[in-house]
């Protein structure tokens, strides 16, 4: 008698479980923050020692469990970029390739940054986010000197690789790689095959770490969403409803029409796939607000689900989490016109065209700087003569636009790596189109 098959169990996928629980967090946190604003806390005590719920969740369990998921990612970071930027360029067969594709990743980023930061001000001076708002604050905002574009284009050359792989300088980490890489390739015989292949399988250990950090993801999702929602005062949102609103909206249109139309007129590749396909990165993306925390999982995606070889990918992908500044420049240009408006002053022309280009350079400029966001914004301020600590008015909201904001630097990113993979004859068409090509994460228990 033969045994009738069982029903394969259906699992929730990836995307699935971290949006669970991110949903989970959020109402959680919320619920926290409710009976403690209620004064509906309860306390209880261990070992002697005095504990409230709140207290006991939010600064123990959920900053602890988050920390730890973000200090993960960001511990793959230095060694993906450089094992994977190695292998990429030893693995070119023309090392003069390397130029190219550093011309073509800059030069659209770029250019996205420029579109980016146009639509924000054209969305802003037709919604007029700040006019009639008179918003009284002592806050001060003190801008950080921003280094000139001569001087990061000296510090991108590291002085000492090891010092700049532990200080986690992206720039100085992607120049030493690509000598490095280039130098790999030059080395013919037996002695440049074996570290050839020492690198090829030092990056699939890797990536199998990847593998198991995306598996805790929905737990750390949790916790960074639940902490998160826990310590948001909404009543912040009051009188800054419509400039939050309005960048948000700017940000879904950059990411789901401006990226789809550039992908599909530069590469003719369907914009639906990726979208599809960026689920997963969003929402890493979105929980931890770091592109660079993210990298890991966004060259896993670009190598495994989009079809980019690694050569391009870990190029443009370690570039693009350290230059491209979509979200940051949409959220300038809405914010300059919020601001001066906030103080009554009229921009002319000419005074928008100097914060596109400000802001556009900037992205470049000042990449690798802490708090590079708001430093940047109080360059684009400083160059159309508007109050600096007109910041101070928008610092309360930023956390959760910056959140979205690096979703879609996180999308824009790959978007530029399918193009420039598919200019350069770099791009798996097959497992592009494939929906269930990288699915293998889903199924890892």
């Amino acid at each position: 008698m033969t045994k009738a098959p069982t029903t394969p169990h259906h699992k929730l996928g990836l995307t699935a479980r971290i949006f669970i629980g991110m949903l989970v967090g959020i109402a959680i946190g919320g619920f926290l923050q409710w009976i403690s604003d209620d004064s509906g806390d309860f306390s209880f005590s261990v070992f002697d020692t005095e504990f409230s719920t709140y207290t006991f969740l939010v600064e123990g369990i959920f900053t602890v469990v988050g920390t730890l998921f973000i200090k993960a990612l960001k511990m793959l970071v230095v060694p993906l970029v450089f094992v994977s930027l190695v292998c990429g360029t030893a693995s070119l067969s023309d090392p003069s390739k390397l130029g190219r594709l550093g011309g073509k990743a800059v030069g659209l980023y770029i250019t996205t940054t420029a579109i980016a930061i146009t639509l924000a001000i054209i969305a802003a001076l037709i919604v007029q986010p700040g006019s009639g708002i008179n918003l009284a604050t002592d806050a001060n905002f003190t801008a950080k000197q921003a280094p000139s574009l001569g001087q990061v284009i000296i510090d991108m050359m590291p002085s000492n690789p090891i010092d700049a792989m532990a200080q986690g300088n992206m720039l100085q980490i992607i120049v030493f790689a690509a000598f490095f890489g280039v130098a790999l390739a030059m080395i013919k015989g037996a002695s440049g095959e074996r570290l050839r292949t020492f690198f090829d399988d030092l990056n699939e250990v890797i990536m199998r770490i990847v593998t198991i950090v995306m598996n805790l993801a929905p737990y750390g999702v949790f916790a960074l969403m639940a902490k998160l929602a826990a310590t948001t005062d909404f009543k912040t949102f009051q009188g800054l409803t419509v400039y939050f609103f309005l960048v948000l909206f700017v940000l879904f249109v950059h990411a789901l029409v401006t990226y789809p139309i550039l992908l599909k007129l530069l590469s003719g590749l369907n914009p639906l796939i990726l979208l599809k396909k960026m689920r997963d990165t969003a929402l890493f993306a979105f929980s931890t607000a770091s592109s660079s925390a993210t990298l890991p999982v966004t060259i896993e995606t670009a190598n495994k689900k989009l079809g980019v070889k690694n050569s391009v990918a870990s190029f443009t992908l370690s570039l693009g989490s350290t230059i491209n500044m979509d979200g940051t420049a949409i959220m300038q240009g809405v914010a300059t016109v919020f601001i001066a408006q906030v103080y009554n002053v009229d921009l002319s022309v000419s005074d928008f065209l100097m914060v596109i280009l400000t802001a556009t350079l900037a992205s470049i400029g000042t990449a690798g700087v802490p708090g590079v966001g708001l430093l940047m914004l109080a360059m684009v301020l400083q160059q159309v003569n508007l109050p600096v600590e007109g910041i101070a008015l928008i610092i309360g909201v930023d956390r959760l636009l910056d959140m979205t904001r690096t979703a879609v630097n996180v999308t824009g990113d790959c978007v530029v790596s399918c193009v420039v993979a598919k200019s350069e004859k770099e791009l798996d068409v097959a497992v592009y189109n494939n929906p269930k090509a990288g699915l293998k994460y889903e199924d890892i228990a």
